[in-house]
Protein backbone atom coordinates (compact mmCIF):
# COMPACT_ATOMS: atom_id res chain seq x y z
CA UNK A 1 0.00 0.00 0.00
CA UNK A 2 1.02 3.38 -0.51
CA UNK A 3 0.64 6.69 1.10
CA UNK A 4 -2.67 9.00 0.05
CA UNK A 5 -3.04 12.40 0.60
CA UNK A 6 -6.29 14.02 1.65
CA UNK A 7 -6.87 18.63 1.35
CA UNK A 8 -9.51 20.01 3.01
CA UNK A 9 -10.02 23.45 1.16
CA UNK A 10 -13.05 26.18 0.10
CA UNK A 11 -11.88 29.57 0.11
CA UNK A 12 -14.85 30.83 2.26
CA UNK A 13 -14.28 30.83 6.05
CA UNK A 14 -16.81 29.06 8.72
CA UNK A 15 -17.85 25.76 6.55
CA UNK A 16 -16.43 23.74 8.94
CA UNK A 17 -13.14 22.29 7.28
CA UNK A 18 -11.07 22.16 10.96
CA UNK A 19 -14.13 20.08 12.36
CA UNK A 20 -14.61 17.88 9.58
CA UNK A 21 -10.40 17.24 9.37
CA UNK A 22 -10.72 16.29 13.19
CA UNK A 23 -13.91 14.00 12.71
CA UNK A 24 -12.77 12.63 9.72
CA UNK A 25 -9.33 11.71 10.92
CA UNK A 26 -10.20 10.24 14.15
CA UNK A 27 -12.89 7.99 12.10
CA UNK A 28 -10.39 7.22 9.23
CA UNK A 29 -7.61 6.13 12.12
CA UNK A 30 -9.95 3.76 13.85
CA UNK A 31 -11.23 2.32 10.05
CA UNK A 32 -7.81 2.01 8.99
CA UNK A 33 -4.68 0.30 12.00
CA UNK A 34 -2.66 -0.86 9.10
CA UNK A 35 -2.05 3.08 8.72
CA UNK A 36 -0.44 5.71 9.88
CA UNK A 37 -2.66 9.00 9.86
CA UNK A 38 -0.81 12.22 10.24
CA UNK A 39 -2.69 15.50 10.30
CA UNK A 40 -1.18 18.57 8.86
CA UNK A 41 -2.23 21.89 9.96
CA UNK A 42 -1.60 24.59 7.74
CA UNK A 43 -3.46 27.51 9.35
CA UNK A 44 -2.06 29.77 11.66
CA UNK A 45 -5.21 29.75 13.65
CA UNK A 46 -4.28 26.05 14.26
CA UNK A 47 -7.86 24.92 15.36
CA UNK A 48 -7.93 21.17 14.50
CA UNK A 49 -4.63 21.19 16.40
CA UNK A 50 -6.30 22.46 19.47
CA UNK A 51 -8.97 19.89 19.08
CA UNK A 52 -6.07 17.05 18.95
CA UNK A 53 -4.45 18.10 21.70
CA UNK A 54 -7.84 17.51 23.28
CA UNK A 55 -9.15 21.20 23.06
CA UNK A 56 -9.80 23.61 25.77
CA UNK A 57 -7.20 25.97 27.79
CA UNK A 58 -5.11 22.78 28.08
CA UNK A 59 -4.69 22.27 24.56
CA UNK A 60 -3.30 26.07 24.42
CA UNK A 61 -0.80 24.92 27.10
CA UNK A 62 0.18 22.08 25.02
CA UNK A 63 0.45 23.79 21.48
CA UNK A 64 2.43 26.68 22.81
CA UNK A 65 4.64 24.27 24.62
CA UNK A 66 5.50 23.14 20.99
CA UNK A 67 5.50 26.67 19.25
CA UNK A 68 8.18 27.74 22.01
CA UNK A 69 10.86 24.97 21.54
CA UNK A 70 14.27 26.07 20.02
CA UNK A 71 12.80 23.95 17.04
CA UNK A 72 9.21 24.27 17.06
CA UNK A 73 7.61 21.42 16.84
CA UNK A 74 5.44 22.31 14.41
CA UNK A 75 4.28 23.60 10.29
CA UNK A 76 6.87 26.26 11.26
CA UNK A 77 9.35 24.04 12.35
CA UNK A 78 9.11 21.80 9.26
CA UNK A 79 9.25 24.73 6.40
CA UNK A 80 11.61 26.79 8.06
CA UNK A 81 14.32 23.85 8.97
CA UNK A 82 13.22 23.31 4.61
CA UNK A 83 13.81 26.05 3.86
CA UNK A 84 17.27 26.32 5.34
CA UNK A 85 18.08 23.22 4.31
CA UNK A 86 18.08 21.84 8.02
CA UNK A 87 18.11 17.85 8.18
CA UNK A 88 14.38 17.15 8.55
CA UNK A 89 14.90 13.24 8.03
CA UNK A 90 14.01 12.91 11.54
CA UNK A 91 10.16 13.51 11.43
CA UNK A 92 10.04 12.71 15.20
CA UNK A 93 11.39 16.48 15.56
CA UNK A 94 8.18 18.18 14.12
CA UNK A 95 5.43 15.18 14.19
CA UNK A 96 3.86 14.38 17.83
CA UNK A 97 1.38 11.16 18.10
CA UNK A 98 -1.37 12.52 19.17
CA UNK A 99 -2.50 9.21 22.04
CA UNK A 100 0.57 11.44 24.32
CA UNK A 101 -1.82 14.27 24.24
CA UNK A 102 -5.28 12.62 24.25
CA UNK A 103 -6.40 9.20 25.31
CA UNK A 104 -9.67 9.43 23.22
CA UNK A 105 -7.58 8.79 19.82
CA UNK A 106 -6.02 6.10 18.23
CA UNK A 107 -2.90 5.17 18.32
CA UNK A 108 -1.85 5.51 15.05
CA UNK A 109 -3.49 10.05 14.55
CA UNK A 110 -0.03 12.17 14.53
CA UNK A 111 0.05 15.77 13.96
CA UNK A 112 2.36 18.15 12.09
CA UNK A 113 1.00 20.89 14.69
CA UNK A 114 -0.33 24.17 13.00
CA UNK A 115 1.09 27.79 14.39
CA UNK A 116 0.68 31.32 14.71
CA UNK A 117 3.36 32.25 13.57
CA UNK A 118 3.04 30.85 9.46
CA UNK A 119 1.59 34.02 9.07
CA UNK A 120 4.81 35.83 9.74
CA UNK A 121 6.87 33.51 7.74
CA UNK A 122 3.95 34.19 5.11
CA UNK A 123 6.24 37.15 3.42
CA UNK A 124 9.38 35.18 3.54
CA UNK A 125 8.13 32.13 2.01
CA UNK A 126 6.49 34.46 -1.09
CA UNK A 127 10.23 36.30 -1.55
CA UNK A 128 11.77 32.84 -1.53
CA UNK A 129 9.22 31.44 -4.16
CA UNK A 130 9.75 34.39 -6.51
CA UNK A 131 13.57 34.53 -6.32
CA UNK A 132 15.42 34.98 -9.55
CA UNK A 133 16.56 31.51 -10.56
CA UNK A 134 20.98 31.39 -9.76
CA UNK A 135 20.53 28.81 -12.92
CA UNK A 136 18.45 26.74 -15.06
CA UNK A 137 18.26 24.01 -12.68
CA UNK A 138 17.28 26.21 -9.85
CA UNK A 139 13.99 26.38 -9.41
CA UNK A 140 12.62 28.30 -5.96
CA UNK A 141 8.62 28.75 -7.01
CA UNK A 142 8.30 24.89 -7.15
CA UNK A 143 11.11 24.07 -4.78
CA UNK A 144 8.84 26.40 -2.27
CA UNK A 145 5.86 24.72 -2.93
CA UNK A 146 6.67 21.49 -2.95
CA UNK A 147 8.20 21.51 0.72
CA UNK A 148 4.87 19.91 2.45
CA UNK A 149 4.20 17.85 -0.43
CA UNK A 150 7.27 15.69 -0.76
CA UNK A 151 6.44 15.37 2.95
CA UNK A 152 3.27 13.15 2.22
CA UNK A 153 5.66 11.16 0.57
CA UNK A 154 7.56 10.22 3.54
CA UNK A 155 6.37 7.39 6.07
CA UNK A 156 6.91 7.71 9.99
CA UNK A 157 7.45 3.86 11.10
CA UNK A 158 6.98 1.25 8.74
CA UNK A 159 3.25 1.65 7.55
CA UNK A 160 1.28 3.62 5.35
CA UNK A 161 0.53 6.51 5.70
CA UNK A 162 -2.94 9.03 5.26
CA UNK A 163 -2.25 12.94 5.06
CA UNK A 164 -5.31 15.28 6.30
CA UNK A 165 -4.46 18.64 5.40
CA UNK A 166 -6.51 21.61 7.60
CA UNK A 167 -6.16 25.11 5.32
CA UNK A 168 -6.55 28.41 5.62
CA UNK A 169 -9.74 29.91 3.70
CA UNK A 170 -7.37 32.75 2.43
CA UNK A 171 -5.26 32.44 -0.34
CA UNK A 172 -2.21 33.29 0.83
CA UNK A 173 1.22 31.29 -0.26
CA UNK A 174 0.90 28.85 2.83
CA UNK A 175 -2.57 27.95 1.73
CA UNK A 176 -1.04 27.26 -1.88
CA UNK A 177 1.49 25.05 -0.78
CA UNK A 178 -1.42 23.10 1.00
CA UNK A 179 -3.38 22.69 -1.77
CA UNK A 180 -0.74 21.44 -4.33
CA UNK A 181 0.36 18.70 -1.03
CA UNK A 182 -3.11 17.04 -1.66
CA UNK A 183 -3.89 13.84 -4.24
CA UNK A 184 -7.35 14.78 -3.57
CA UNK A 185 -9.44 17.88 -2.85
CA UNK A 186 -12.47 17.56 -0.44
CA UNK A 187 -14.65 20.67 -0.44
CA UNK A 188 -17.15 21.42 2.34
CA UNK A 189 -19.68 24.36 1.66
CA UNK A 190 -22.44 25.74 3.77
CA UNK A 191 -26.15 26.03 2.43
CA UNK A 192 -25.87 29.78 2.04
CA UNK A 193 -25.73 31.79 -1.01
CA UNK A 194 -22.08 32.99 -0.60
CA UNK A 195 -20.79 29.56 -0.50
CA UNK A 196 -22.67 28.77 -3.57
CA UNK A 197 -20.33 31.70 -5.13
CA UNK A 198 -17.36 30.23 -3.64
CA UNK A 199 -17.07 27.66 -6.09
CA UNK A 200 -16.20 29.63 -8.73
CA UNK A 201 -14.02 31.07 -7.19
CA UNK A 202 -12.31 28.34 -5.57
CA UNK A 203 -11.60 27.14 -9.39
CA UNK A 204 -10.54 30.62 -10.70
CA UNK A 205 -7.77 30.34 -8.06
CA UNK A 206 -6.60 26.72 -8.76
CA UNK A 207 -7.64 26.24 -12.04
CA UNK A 208 -7.47 29.46 -13.19
CA UNK A 209 -10.27 32.10 -14.90
CA UNK A 210 -11.86 31.30 -18.57
CA UNK A 211 -10.14 34.00 -19.97
CA UNK A 212 -6.07 35.41 -19.06
CA UNK A 213 -6.34 38.95 -17.89
CA UNK A 214 -3.96 40.94 -20.01
CA UNK A 215 -1.80 42.28 -16.95
CA UNK A 216 -1.48 40.24 -14.05
CA UNK A 217 -2.81 37.23 -15.53
CA UNK A 218 0.55 35.70 -16.16
CA UNK A 219 1.35 36.04 -12.52
CA UNK A 220 -1.34 34.32 -10.71
CA UNK A 221 -0.80 30.47 -9.07
CA UNK A 222 -2.85 28.65 -11.97
CA UNK A 223 -0.27 30.40 -14.43
CA UNK A 224 2.72 29.57 -12.45
CA UNK A 225 1.10 25.99 -11.96
CA UNK A 226 0.67 25.39 -15.77
CA UNK A 227 4.19 26.93 -16.13
CA UNK A 228 5.88 24.41 -14.21
CA UNK A 229 3.94 21.80 -15.21
CA UNK A 230 3.06 21.26 -11.43
CA UNK A 231 0.33 18.38 -10.39
CA UNK A 232 -2.95 19.82 -8.57
CA UNK A 233 -5.41 17.47 -6.60
CA UNK A 234 -8.48 15.59 -8.14
CA UNK A 235 -11.76 16.90 -6.43
CA UNK A 236 -13.03 13.94 -4.40
CA UNK A 237 -16.25 15.09 -3.06
CA UNK A 238 -18.27 18.24 -2.40
CA UNK A 239 -19.17 18.04 1.39
CA UNK A 240 -22.64 19.88 2.45
CA UNK A 241 -22.41 21.03 5.78
CA UNK A 242 -24.86 21.57 7.95
CA UNK A 243 -27.61 20.78 5.28
CA UNK A 244 -29.66 18.97 7.88
CA UNK A 245 -31.05 21.47 9.71
CA UNK A 246 -34.57 21.98 11.51
CA UNK A 247 -37.48 20.72 9.41
CA UNK A 248 -39.29 24.05 8.94
CA UNK A 249 -36.14 25.16 7.09
CA UNK A 250 -35.59 22.19 5.30
CA UNK A 251 -36.80 22.75 1.93
CA UNK A 252 -35.08 26.45 1.75
CA UNK A 253 -31.43 24.73 2.63
CA UNK A 254 -32.24 21.53 0.27
CA UNK A 255 -32.80 24.44 -2.68
CA UNK A 256 -29.60 26.00 -1.79
CA UNK A 257 -27.42 22.31 -1.91
CA UNK A 258 -28.95 21.49 -4.77
CA UNK A 259 -27.82 24.54 -6.91
CA UNK A 260 -24.11 24.45 -4.96
CA UNK A 261 -24.16 20.72 -6.36
CA UNK A 262 -25.34 22.24 -9.62
CA UNK A 263 -22.69 24.61 -10.26
CA UNK A 264 -19.91 21.89 -9.39
CA UNK A 265 -21.83 20.04 -11.75
CA UNK A 266 -21.46 22.62 -14.49
CA UNK A 267 -17.90 22.41 -13.46
CA UNK A 268 -18.01 18.81 -13.73
CA UNK A 269 -19.19 19.11 -17.41
CA UNK A 270 -16.99 21.69 -18.24
CA UNK A 271 -13.62 19.96 -16.88
CA UNK A 272 -13.98 16.08 -15.82
CA UNK A 273 -10.30 15.58 -15.60
CA UNK A 274 -10.24 17.84 -12.63
CA UNK A 275 -12.12 15.44 -11.11
CA UNK A 276 -11.46 11.57 -10.08
CA UNK A 277 -12.40 9.07 -12.07
CA UNK A 278 -15.74 7.69 -11.18
CA UNK A 279 -16.65 3.77 -11.36
CA UNK A 280 -20.57 5.77 -11.58
CA UNK A 281 -21.57 6.34 -15.41
CA UNK A 282 -22.01 10.57 -14.75
CA UNK A 283 -24.20 12.43 -16.95
CA UNK A 284 -26.94 14.19 -15.19
CA UNK A 285 -26.71 15.75 -11.95
CA UNK A 286 -28.28 13.27 -9.74
CA UNK A 287 -25.77 11.06 -10.81
CA UNK A 288 -23.42 13.51 -10.61
CA UNK A 289 -24.71 14.25 -7.03
CA UNK A 290 -24.65 10.07 -5.87
CA UNK A 291 -20.62 10.20 -7.10
CA UNK A 292 -19.29 13.31 -5.59
CA UNK A 293 -21.14 14.93 -3.08
CA UNK A 294 -22.15 14.18 0.49
CA UNK A 295 -24.75 15.73 2.67
CA UNK A 296 -22.97 15.89 6.65
CA UNK A 297 -25.34 16.72 10.05
CA UNK A 298 -25.05 19.19 11.84
CA UNK A 299 -23.63 18.30 14.65
CA UNK A 300 -25.16 21.03 17.20
CA UNK A 301 -24.34 20.05 20.75
CA UNK A 302 -22.10 16.88 19.34
CA UNK A 303 -19.95 19.25 18.02
CA UNK A 304 -19.52 21.81 20.97
CA UNK A 305 -18.24 18.94 22.90
CA UNK A 306 -16.11 17.27 20.33
CA UNK A 307 -14.25 20.52 19.70
CA UNK A 308 -14.31 21.58 23.29
CA UNK A 309 -12.75 18.14 24.52
CA UNK A 310 -10.79 16.73 21.53
CA UNK A 311 -13.62 13.55 21.68
CA UNK A 312 -14.44 11.97 18.42
CA UNK A 313 -17.73 11.00 18.43
CA UNK A 314 -16.62 6.91 19.09
CA UNK A 315 -15.63 8.25 22.25
CA UNK A 316 -18.75 10.10 22.62
CA UNK A 317 -20.59 7.84 25.22
CA UNK A 318 -22.51 10.13 28.11
CA UNK A 319 -25.14 11.64 27.56
CA UNK A 320 -23.83 14.71 29.43
CA UNK A 321 -21.33 16.81 29.19
CA UNK A 322 -19.38 19.99 30.47
CA UNK A 323 -17.71 22.85 28.74
CA UNK A 324 -16.23 26.15 30.86
CA UNK A 325 -18.65 24.61 33.61
CA UNK A 326 -21.99 24.54 31.29
CA UNK A 327 -24.02 21.70 31.31
CA UNK A 328 -24.19 20.12 27.49
CA UNK A 329 -26.39 17.73 26.61
CA UNK A 330 -26.04 15.46 23.74
CA UNK A 331 -28.54 12.28 23.28
CA UNK A 332 -27.65 8.99 22.17
CA UNK A 333 -29.81 9.51 18.67
CA UNK A 334 -27.73 12.35 17.56
CA UNK A 335 -24.41 10.74 19.14
CA UNK A 336 -25.18 7.74 16.21
CA UNK A 337 -26.58 9.48 13.54
CA UNK A 338 -23.49 11.85 13.43
CA UNK A 339 -21.19 8.97 13.98
CA UNK A 340 -23.04 6.99 11.15
CA UNK A 341 -22.73 10.16 8.56
CA UNK A 342 -18.61 10.47 9.14
CA UNK A 343 -18.19 6.80 8.85
CA UNK A 344 -20.05 6.76 5.15
CA UNK A 345 -17.56 9.36 4.10
CA UNK A 346 -14.59 7.88 5.35
CA UNK A 347 -16.19 4.94 3.26
CA UNK A 348 -15.98 6.76 0.44
CA UNK A 349 -12.02 8.01 0.62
Amino acid sequence: MSNKSYVMWNNKGGVGKSTITFHVASVYAEENPDRDVIIIDMCPQANVSMMLMGGGRQAEEKLQNLITKDTPQTIVGYITDSITRSDTSDLGKYITKMSSFNKNLSDNIHLLSGDGNLELIAPLLSERADATPLSTTDQPWIEIHSIIKKLTHKQINDKPCTYFIDTNPSFSVYTQIAILSGEYLLVPINADDSSIFAITGLFNLIWGTEKTHPVYGNYTFSAKVNQFGIERPKIALLLGNRFTQQKGAAHAFKALSNEATKKMYDEYQKNPTRFIKSNLNVTKQSEFENAFSMELRDFNSAGVVAANQGMPLSKMDRHTYYVYGEKIQVSKEQRKLCKEVIINLVSKL
